[in-house]
């Protein structure tokens, strides 16, 4: 569509923006159009609280067509957590509504003096007194505004009480407890004043050969029905990987330093769809459905969201928690509250961890005694967090920062100041490059090692295949970074990783529907591009190759569990990795020429 929206909050104004086609061919959509939309040269300098912070929702050229599993957006500014490039993608229906209002993406900027929502209505858009939504959960919100313009189909992306108060990873949520979860989108949409963002729109998405497009998609759809990961995931969510990532050691446990716990079989993805499944819930245009709607009767909830496999983790495993209603009662609050459930599911292990070595004492946290394994401390803390509350007020923070006032940075469980997803590098070593090199830190998304070496990714153009998830090897470490680069492109088409159709069915469905003819080998680099600018943006941020690393704690070998013994070697692996990528192995970053050659100096002259 090549149209945006540009929201200044300060000035009040709202303009369509028409994008630059050679950007966008050059960036694709999602977070590489966002990344291009958000760099500058004083990027160094902007404050992630600040007005000046640029805030965009992109969503992807496949985003709203007939394409299977494309309709994901993604949420990119500054983070407020890591100080670093941030970036957030969720699924739904808000991304494919924003398309047929009218507009690709929405840039705001500004700060307002009162609370504010923005409405965009068939290409019509309008700032609206926000005052009556303030305090409300994102549930609420929802369905308050959807109140206010008269149309239950109107979709909403939202934040809640812990956008408004600040919590440094607050999240963006949408539709059923639907997140744009990491690195602190909901602090920033908060700081501007923005509660909410409504769309609502009736033209469809512009397609160039829709019988061509159509034509995949029914390939696509049947290539789901043979995929066993996929028909997997739709049996049992993304929670029935817990099972099996216990077996193969890939569950953090106690924090990341314990590699068996008997408690984990009470938190069965399997026992969840057995005794607290009330529905499956599908995005737009997803024949897999991994959501899932269940219960609380505990308390008092018939219908909640969730819980994802990350949030079984954060708020189950990683504290040893085994009372699975308690996990999805504290899932679904954090959803209503508005926060990143993996952020803070590692800050509050990391309190725990504090206070039983004596670091942290009842003087600091205001009389509450902490520790593992317990379900109701875990859900006060929750909702002390989210409103900045006493002790909770320092849990907002994060991990870090936590660590760094109690003078033990080094026990922080985070990479570039981002808490670690729920998957282990010892269990995948080629993981640890992921959560080394993925531009907003520790991400799982970034790069799913894991999803290699158990068989249900393999992509021949990237030389992509299974292996042993053991290795330590330069090669090892190469194959991880073309990982990277083939999720790369997936969030910038923004295409649901569960859909894994093949890059040459990827390549047709992008040509389909822009016209582009886009060849193999622009596709290719356009995935290095959107890395490299990334990294550039890091580099301008201060991040250097020293940054490069993982805490201890997951990468020292456990004397238990399915990585018995096993670590990854880190410094080999980012050797392999910064050859594939043509990143500097002293710097490790891209050199100019590097830029030239990927012609981001070209494509974006006024900001270098």
């Amino acid at each position: 569509m090549n149209r945006l929206l540009h929201v200044d909050l300060t000035h009040k104004t709202l303009e369509p923006i028409e994008l630059d086609r050679a950007i966008t061919r050059a960036f694709l959509g999602g977070s590489g159009l966002a990344a291009a939309l958000i760099v500058a040269k004083n990027v160094q300098s902007l404050d992630p609280l600040g007005p000046e912070n640029p805030l965009v929702f992109m969503s992807g050229p496949l985003c709203g067509t007939s394409m299977p599993s494309a309709g994901r957006y993604s949420v990119c500014a500054l983070s407020p957590l890591t100080g670093i490039w941030g970036e957030a993608n969720s699924g739904g229906f808000f991304g494919p509504e924003l398309r047929a209002a009218g507009y690709d993406g929405i840039r705001v900027v500004g700060c307002s003096d009162a609370p504010v929502w923005l409405a965009i209505e068939d290409g019509h858009a309008q700032l609206r007194d926000a005052s009556f939504l303030a305090g409300l959960d994102t549930y609420a919100t929802q369905d308050a505004i959807q109140q206010e313009l008269g149309d239950a189909k109107v979709r909403v992306a939202c934040i809640g009480p812990a956008g408004e108060w600040g919590v440094r990873f607050a999240a963006v949520m949408n539709d059923h407890g639907r997140a744009a979860g990491r690195s602190g989108m909901g602090a920033v949409m908060g700081s501007k004043g923005l509660k909410a963002i409504a769309v609502r729109g009736h033209s469809p998405a512009p397609v160039a050969d829709e019988p061509g497009l159509r034509e995949i998609a029914a390939r696509v759809l049947a290539s789901t029905e043979e995929d066993i990961a996929a028909q997997a995931i739709r049996m049992a969510g993304t929670a029935g990987y817990f099972d099996m990532g216990m077996m193969y050691g890939d569950v953090p446990i106690r924090l990341f330093t314990a590699g068996a716990w008997e408690g984990a079989e009470t938190l069965s993805g399997v026992r969840m769809s057995e005794e607290f499944l009330v529905r499956r819930r599908a995005c737009d245009r997803c024949p897999i459905a991994c959501g899932r709607e269940t219960r609380a009767p505990r308390f008092g909830v018939d219908r909640v969201d969730g819980p994802e496999y990350e949030t079984l983790g954060a708020l189950g495993s990683l504290l040893q928690i085994n009372d699975l209603e308690s996990v999805i009662f504290a899932g679904h609050r954090c959803n209503a509250l508005g926060m990143d459930t993996i952020s803070l599911g590692g800050t509050i292990a990391l309190a725990c961890e504090l206070f039983e070595q004596g670091t942290l004492t009842t003087r600091d946290t205001d009389g509450l005694e902490l520790g593992f394994g317990r379900p109701e401390l875990m859900l006060e803390l929750v909702e002390l967090a989210a409103q900045g509350k006493g002790f909770g007020q320092q849990l907002a923070e994060g991990s870090l920062a936590l660590a760094t006032r109690y003078g033990v940075p080094e026990l922080s469980p985070t990479v570039k100041g981002l808490e670690l997803p729920m998957h282990d590098p010892r269990a995948f070593h080629g993981l640890a490059v992921t959560y080394a090199l993925s531009p907003r830190g520790a991400c799982h998304m970034q790069g799913d090692m894991y999803s290699v070496d158990t068989g249900q990714l393999s992509v021949d153009t990237f030389a992509i295949e299974p292996g042993d998830r053991f290795e330590n090897s330069i090669e090892r470490g190469r194959m991880a970074a073309r990982t990277m680069l083939w999720r790369t492109l997936y969030n910038a088409i923004n295409l649901c990783q569960f859909q894994n159709p093949g890059f040459e069915v990827v390549l047709d469905a992008l040509n389909a529907a822009t016209g582009w003819e886009i060849s193999q080998d622009e596709l290719l680099v356009a995935g290095r591009r959107i890395l490299a600018l990334k990294r550039w943006i890091n580099g301008q941020r201060g991040v250097c190759r020293i940054d490069d690393c993982l805490p201890t704690r997951a990468t020292a070998p456990l004397s238990e569990g399915g990585t018995l013994g096993e670590a990854p070697d880190v410094e080999l692996l980012l050797t392999g990795a910064y050859q594939e990528l043509g990143w500097g192995p002293q710097d490790a970053m891209p050199s100019p020429v590097l830029m030239q050659s990927l012609d981001i100096d070209t494509l974006l002259p006024n900001c270098f």
